[in-house]
């Protein structure tokens, strides 16, 4: 009986009892969302216009950081340095197409896969031969990221915002608005879109596929770069950070694999969701439920909708 009491009721009373603490909870909760939106929609991108699930996004992101980290710390000046940055994603994004694609076309979707593991791998060796391992400082404040917290009086209490989850949730919105727009109304985003509908079609009408896949790895590694600010501003710049990153699986389970919107969502499920659970229902079995928590809702998922809330149901006729 109380364990009942202690699942049903107890942490309900608890949001009832103090609505601060639960305001504060899902704007925690909301603002990790965003960012693993931010970090699925690298996914999305890769997956809808090539239909390879990127694994190396994760360390993308990582070496994107360092990227940047490391130019300023050799003394190139911050902007300057993301723009540096900005032009390695790109030259990334122009070797994977010719080094691995290119000669990969028409392969089982396992060997594309593969693949990626082993670009992983690539680049995390690659990483630590010029950076080294030890984690690094985010350059925020040179990149004019707020600092300091907000303090807001509301339902009897005070909810602290950070300035810096303020500004990360922003641009995470921001990009993935650009996205969408650029995706809808462009005419690259229309070949993107035609190219995810049928690379035989595509081809048909002259999209080179290519180009295609350059500029999609390309707006990955931007949205990695972005990604890989944000999370080091939050914490700092480390192989680490590419765990973190594989919470963008749930999310994508949740969300579908080629929905734009259903990285948003996805996101914000798991991202409320583990935060929620941490802080109410996480005392009950010792605490680190963020962990595994997402993967569990993930796979509750995967029981029931298996193609994710904005996938698209297959269906097959023998």
């Amino acid at each position: 009986m109380d364990l009942i009491y202690s699942i049903f009721v107890d942490p309900f009373l608890q949001m009832a009892g103090a609505p601060d603490l639960l305001v504060q909870t899902l704007w925690e909760g909301f603002v990790g969302g965003i960012l693993y939106a931010l970090i699925a929609l690298g996914f999305v991108l890769i997956f809808k216009a090539s239909g390879v699930f990127n694994f190396a996004q994760g360390i993308m992101v990582v070496f994107a950081a360092l990227t940047l980290v490391g130019l300023y710390e050799k003394g190139v000046p911050a902007f300057l340095a993301l723009a540096l940055t900005i032009g390695v994603m790109f030259l990334i994004a122009a070797a994977v197409e010719r080094v691995v694609l290119r000669p990969l076309v028409n392969q089982p979707d396992i060997i594309l896969f593969m693949a990626t593991f082993g670009l992983t791998y690539l680049l995390i060796g690659l990483g630590e031969a010029i950076f080294g391992g030890n984690p690094k400082v985010m350059i925020a404040e040179q990149l004019y990221l707020p600092k300091g917290a907000v303090d807001i009086k509301m339902l009897g209490g005070v909810v602290t915002l950070q300035k810096i989850d303020i500004a990360a949730a922003v641009i995470a919105l921001a990009m993935i608005a650009c996205l969408s727009v650029f995706f809808q109304y462009t005419r690259i985003g229309r070949a993107l879109r035609a190219v995810a509908d049928s690379h035989k079609a595509a081809l048909s009408v002259g999209i080179s596929l290519n180009q295609i896949w350059v500029i999609v790895w390309f707006l990955a590694g931007v949205v990695a770069l972005i990604t890989g600010i944000m999370w080091g501003a939050r914490s700092d710049v480390s192989f680490a950070l590419q765990v973190v990153a594989l919470k963008a699986l749930p999310v994508l389970v949740l969300g579908g694999f080629t929905s734009i919107p259903g990285a948003v969502v996805g996101g914000l499920i798991i991202g409320i969701g583990e935060k929620i659970g941490e802080f109410y229902w996480g005392p009950l079995v010792g605490g680190a439920t963020e962990s595994w928590l997402a993967y569990c809702i993930a796979l509750v998922f995967l029981m029931f909708r298996p193609q994710g809330l904005f996938g698209e149901r297959i269906i097959e006729r023998i």
